[in-house]
């Protein structure tokens, strides 16, 4: 007798699920493959379409909030459409982009009013910006322009300051018009497009829109002509990591508030010394306008902040005399310097004072280190003397490279 053949088995059809596990399913799926759901069946496209699946999208895409949703009075499906017709082709930078915009106006908004009021409104016409010079924008950033077309040249500017005794710099996060007419053809800056501009300096940090004269595709870098070389001080690769890093070190406070301006000083968590009740930290800047290459001259900032606890007795009060440096390049070579106070000032600390101060260093090497300590009197005691310690702290210039043009003599 033969054996009774069992039927195989059907494959499983997603058709015949039923539809809350569907929807499920179809929770996980990036929006080009909801669309393409729509297309499958009649089934399918009525599923695809069910406005909560949407909703996601239009938040992680989008970030649009549930008020601005009631707003426009659509369908999450109808809003995500929308805005993809205008903003599709930047639908991987937009919500990052349009997060850091939000981040910075909201910290600025109470700490610097002024320099939020300079942002400028949306630009749209970037395609004849891009005929005017000839060369494409990357879509990174051309999305930032959709957010905000960056800002009127006021002090201060959006893109940090620095200011020493006989210095002073704030760059302006230019708009797309002011940045197409400084587009650079000349020798040196060859199809490059200024994205900063300091009003006192005339510094700009530029980004090429062309893999020529040495240097990438989208790298954005400071320019400084030496002798018969271009000297190319290099920041990041790329508008979006260059715009996004920056909001973040601002928004985290990695980049103090001083005077209403953001001032770029880049702190080391670990450069802080206690000496008793006195904590000294440290924090520092590369300035590439007052550097150079050829011949050798490094200059650096550094800003020191000096404060007592807030829990130390009234009589540990004191008063800063002098102070001593060791200065060590990188290669080994060390000066050393004391002097009386710190910039002709001689701070009186007392519990939960702070006292802070910028200064200047430079090195013939592209790093160097300082340490020290610093000399104080007791007000109470007057004849009491002692040290407090200043921290290690290094200072190493960006990378950087030499431009293959030649500069005109």
């Amino acid at each position: 007798m033969a054996a009774a053949v069992e039927p195989e088995p059907q494959p499983l059809s997603l058709e015949l699920l039923p539809t809350d596990p569907l929807l499920l399913i179809l929770s996980f799926l990036d929006y080009r493959d909801l669309l393409s759901c729509c297309y499958v069946s009649r089934r399918f496209n009525q599923l695809s379409s069910h406005d909560p699946l949407w909703k996601r999208h239009c938040k992680k895409y989008w970030l649009l909030s549930e008020a601005e949703k009631t707003q426009r009075k659509q369908s999450w499906k109808a809003i995500f459409i929308s805005i993809y017709s205008d903003l599709g082709r930047y639908i991987q930078y937009y919500a990052t982009l349009k997060k850091a915009w939000d981040d910075i106006e909201r910290y600025l908004g109470q700490r610097c009013p002024r320099m939020i009021g300079s942002l400028k409104g949306i630009e749209e016409d970037l395609d004849a910006v891009e005929a005017q010079i000839g060369c494409k924008l990357p879509d990174d950033y051309r999305c930032s322009f959709r957010i905000h077309n960056g800002q009127k040249l006021v002090v201060p500017g959006l893109m940090g300051s620095m200011a020493l005794s006989n210095h002073y710099r704030s760059e302006d996060l230019l708009d797309i018009d002011t940045a197409a007419g400084g587009f650079q053809q000349r020798l040196g800056l060859k199809q490059c497009l200024p994205l900063t501009f300091c009003i006192h300096t005339g510094l700009s940090q530029y980004m090429a829109l062309e893999s020529v004269e040495g240097r990438n595709k989208y790298e954005i870098f400071y320019q400084c002509p030496v002798r018969k070389k271009s000297v190319l001080k290099m920041m990041t690769a790329g508008f979006w990591n260059w715009f996004t890093s920056y909001v973040n070190n601002v928004v985290t406070g990695g980049y103090p508030i001083i005077r209403d301006q953001i001032f770029r000083y880049v702190h080391d968590k670990e450069c802080v010394a206690t000496t008793g009740d006195i904590t000294v930290s440290v924090s520092t800047s590369f300035l590439p306008e007052l550097s150079s290459v050829h011949p050798p001259h490094y200059f650096f900032t550094y800003r020191i902040r000096i404060e007592m606890s807030k829990d130390a007795l009234p009589e540990k009060a004191c008063q800063l005399d002098s102070r001593y440096w060791r200065i060590t390049n990188a290669k080994g070579d060390v000066e050393e310097v004391q002097g009386p106070g710190v910039v002709g000032e001689f701070p009186i600390i007392s519990p939960g004072r702070v006292y802070e101060y910028t200064s200047c260093t430079t090195f013939s090497t592209n790093s160097g280190y300082m340490e020290g300590y610093y000399t104080f009197h007791c007000l109470y005691y007057k004849d009491k003397f002692f040290n407090v310690i200043i921290p290690r702290f290094h200072m190493v210039c960006p990378t950087f490279k030499v431009s293959t043009a030649r500069m005109v003599s």
